[in-house]
């Protein structure tokens, strides 16, 4: 499942966010600070795990 990271807007709090792919279109999170909806979503690096190959 991917990891979103935000950043609220209103307190400065930065967070990040297990959230299926459905799922993160759907209803943006709260601040779990203050609970504000006014969030903005960072950039953030990933990486991906492939099969070894034998």
């Amino acid at each position: 499942m991917p990891t979103y990271e935000y950043r609220c807007e209103k307190c400065g709090e930065q967070f990040s966010r297990m959230e299926s792919i459905s799922q993160h279109g759907r209803k943006r999170p709260a601040c779990p600070k203050c609970k504000s909806v006014k969030i903005t979503q960072m950039l953030s690096s990933f990486y991906a795990k492939t099969a070894k190959k034998t």
